[in-house]
Order: C-alpha cells, then structure tokens, then sequence
C-alpha cells in the first residue's frame, strides 16, 4: 500500500490546529486505499501550538510527527524539513490555516495516479484583501516573463510532489528558497488543478507584506538574472540620453547666442539619477547577499526535539 506523506509548517496556529486535524483526519478516511503519516513541522512558534500538536500526537501516535525547531526559521525552511523527513511515495504540501482546503488533496492524488510528478493547486479565487490578490497576480506574471523556468501562475506551495520529485529537491541546497520554483525546476510530468482558496479558520496572516516581499525577491534573484541584464540597460538609456540632451544643448546655444538656465530642474536630474543609482546598487547588493549567505554554508534549520521518528 503506497504512503501519502503530508507535511504542514506551523507558526503560531495555536487556534487552528484541532480543526485542521479533524479535517485531516476524515481526509485520511477518504484515502482509504493509502496509508497516510502527517508531519507537523513547528516553525518556532510563540503560543501554544507545541502543546496543541504534542496533544493531538498523543492521541494518535501512528498518523502524526512532529518536529520543532528550535527557532524561527521561516515557512520556505520549514516545509524542507518536512520534505527531508518525508518517507512517502507521494509528499503533499499545504498550509495549516485551512486555506488550502484539504478536500483539494482528493484531486491531487487522483492526478497523481494518471502518472504526474507534480500536481500543483492553482488558484481561481481566493480570500484576501484586494492589494495582495493583486500585487500576488502581478508577480506570478512577472516572474514567469523574466525566468526560464516554467512556473506556473497563480501557485503557492500547496501541491503533490512524486518521492523521486522529493528526493531531487532534496539536492537543492540553496539557503534563501522559493520551493515552487525548485519544484518547477526538477522538470517531470507536471499539470495543475483549479481550486478556490478559503479564509483563515482563526488568527492572524503569518505571511506579513514584509515576509511576502522577501519571498518575491528571492523568487525573482533565485531564478532570474534580468534585473542584472535591467541595469545595463537603463545605464545606456541614460547614457544615450544625456549624450543627445549635450548635443542639443551646444546646437542650441550656437543658434541662438543665449544659455539655458534651469537650475531647479538640472537639481531635479541629479537627485533623480542618484536615486536610480542606488536603487542599481541595491539591485547588485541583493545578489551579493545570496552569495554571502550561501557561501557561509550555515544549516538550514536546527530541531529542538521531535515526536513519531525512531531516535
């Protein structure tokens, strides 16, 4: 009988996580044809939700594992550990707020069993406010027009992956991680799902405008070297520019015995370009951060204790 390995990060879901099990749980009822282990990776949280997780545990030693981190790592970082720990011949990746509506994971596996590597869920709807469903649609379309790797729009991290899909993301070792797009990277047999995102069963979005803007940025440094190609292209630009404005300029004053004042706006063009510099610089500084922090090779997580592995 083939094993579905789910695995769910957790950071303070204290309020979510007995209905997310309930949910779960009849989930694995439906899946009767499969065995099922669910591991609950604790990303460091601050409430309860260690005390929440070890409870449910207790009850049902034989479905779940727990792993808790010793620190906050991030989302991205505690979905590896859980792929790491993944035995399964298929890994389902979802969050733990109830967006990702577990009865989607019904479609995933039957996709998986017509030969498909990679089944991810692709959103249609979803329950957020205006700024970030937009900001989300613009960045998926972004990224797919400045990368050649084909990852598909609309996508978080719910998905199906195949055990040979897992072990190859396994390989990668790269420190700032957009695991949708290593996902798309692997290659194999992939195709999508429609589905509608829900709201948040209780608490608050852990994914802050800050957090999610990290994740775009390393989405876009991570498979993309376009905004390096952006700066040369903007420097001829201006190059240009300033090479026809000179030469207007002397024909100008030639023709006509008189010079240009214009102070105010000569001020306006200097603190312009200043401002278009630094942002380059900023550009270049962000590749040169990745290459920092992967060359310092640190872990990528450390685990304070675990529940359901063998020691």
């Amino acid at each position: 009988m083939q094993l579905l390995s789910f695995v769910l990060p957790i950071y303070n879901e204290q309020d979510n996580i007995s209905k997310l099990w309930q949910e779960l749980h009849l989930l694995s009822l439906k899946l009767k044809n499969f065995k099922t282990e669910f591991i609950f990776v604790n990303d460091g949280s601050r409430d309860n939700s260690a005390q929440e997780l070890g409870k449910i545990y207790n009850a049902n030693p034989d479905l779940i594992k727990v792993v808790n981190f010793s620190r906050n790592f991030g989302h991205q970082i505690a979905v590896t550990a859980g792929q790491d720990k993944a035995t399964g011949d298929a890994v389902i990746i979802m969050d733990s707020d109830l967006q990702d509506p577990p009865e989607v994971v019904l479609e995933l596996v039957e996709k998986w069993q017509e030969g498909f590597d990679i089944v991810y869920a692709q959103r249609e709807k979803y329950k957020t406010n205006f700024f970030k469903e937009k900001s989300a649609f613009l960045f998926y379309r972004i990224l797919k027009s400045i990368t050649n790797v084909e990852i598909p729009v609309d996508t978080g991290d719910f998905r199906l992956i195949s055990k040979r899909v897992n072990l190859e993301m396994r390989k990668f070792k790269e420190k700032s991680r957009f695991l949708r797009g290593i996902s798309a990277l692997t290659g194999f047999k992939q195709i999508g799902v429609k589905f509608n995102r829900k709201q948040r069963f209780a608490g608050k979005p852990q994914y802050t405008f800050f957090k999610s803007l990290k994740l775009a940025l390393d989405g876009i440094t991570g498979f993309s070297v376009f905004p390096l190609h952006l700066i040369s292209i903007i420097g001829f630009v201006f190059a240009g520019s300033s090479f026809i404005f000179g030469v207007s300029y002397i024909f100008y004053t030639l023709a006509t015995k008189t010079e240009v004042s214009g102070w105010a706006s000569l001020m306006s063009a200097v603190i312009f370009l200043g401002g278009v510099q630094l942002m380059m610089l900023g550009i270049i500084g962000e590749y040169l951060g990745r290459i920092y922090v992967q060359v310092l090779d640190r872990p990528l997580y450390t685990i304070e204790g675990s529940l359901g592995f063998e020691k």
